[in-house]
């Protein structure tokens, strides 16, 4: 079965001069939680992933399913999982590149400069809206590309946030803008989601788009105003877990 990043190194390795695939597969590198070979066990937080040395120097193997690296490695492995955006952080300035799924269809090499970089816009956020939002109104017309990278990042964030609108409005004395009104998320989760926004507008090709991001209470007069004059994102239904089958034969004794 292929994975998402299989699927998005596909589509960019058919058409390498296209900016926009080939941005995708960097951001599904960010999203994808990784399966990372660690040189000792791991203690609390802290782990320390193996270092191998290449001809073009030092880096970190990771892979999308546990299997493709017990397949590889060829030898059990202590391993840590972490999403790719937590893994360029741990590796940014150091040196390291970073080595995806050798031996899989998604093969990559990713050298210390593309590690950095990756770094960087992960670690880069959409400020939160101060200024007060006025003149709330329709989009008007959106670029497709944005809407398709901002799609899939906020299907991701749907366990924390009760809905998403896309607005133009007027903050402070500034002129109309994009506003990406995100409801009813806990505060602790809103800088990573800020993180998350940051990333789909760099990763969507437009070099001129531009995008605030606001995070209304549930119930606030702002939340109704967006809910009625916005373009509202589609979130996943939640899934139910099913619930457990409970035997109503008596337990057998022994």
């Amino acid at each position: 079965m292929q994975t998402p990043l299989d699927l998005a190194h596909a589509a960019h390795e058919a058409a390498p001069e296209d900016a926009a695939l080939r941005l995708r597969f960097h951001e599904r590198i960010l999203d994808t939680e990784l399966i990372v070979p660690l040189a000792a066990p791991p203690e609390d937080e802290r782990i320390e992933p193996q270092i191998f040395g290449l001809s073009d120097g030092p880096v970190v193997l990771a892979f999308d399913r546990d299997d493709r690296m017990a397949e590889f490695l060829g030898a059990p492995a202590d391993f840590a999982a972490l999403t790719g955006r937590r893994l360029v952080a741990l590796l940014a300035g150091h040196g390291t590149g970073l080595a995806l799924n050798l031996g899989a269809p998604s093969a990559a090499l990713l050298p210390p400069e593309a590690v950095d970089w990756l770094a960087r816009i992960a670690a880069e956020a959409v400020p939160e809206a101060s200024a007060r939002a006025s003149d709330i109104g329709p989009p008007g017309i959106v670029p497709r590309p944005l809407l398709d990278a901002l799609g899939p990042k906020l299907a991701a964030m749907a366990d924390r946030l009760a809905s998403a609108h896309l607005v133009s409005a007027r903050l402070g004395d500034g002129p109309p803008a994009l506003l990406l009104a995100l409801v009813g998320v806990p505060v602790a989760a809103r800088p990573a989601m800020a993180a998350a926004v940051a990333e789909a507008v760099r990763f969507s090709g437009l070099d001129d788009a531009a995008l605030d991001v606001t995070f209304p209470d549930a119930g606030s007069a702002l939340a109704a105003a967006v809910a009625r004059e916005g373009l509202r994102f589609e979130m996943p239904a939640p899934v139910e877990e099913p619930a457990p089958v409970r035997e109503n034969r008596p337990p057998r004794l022994r």
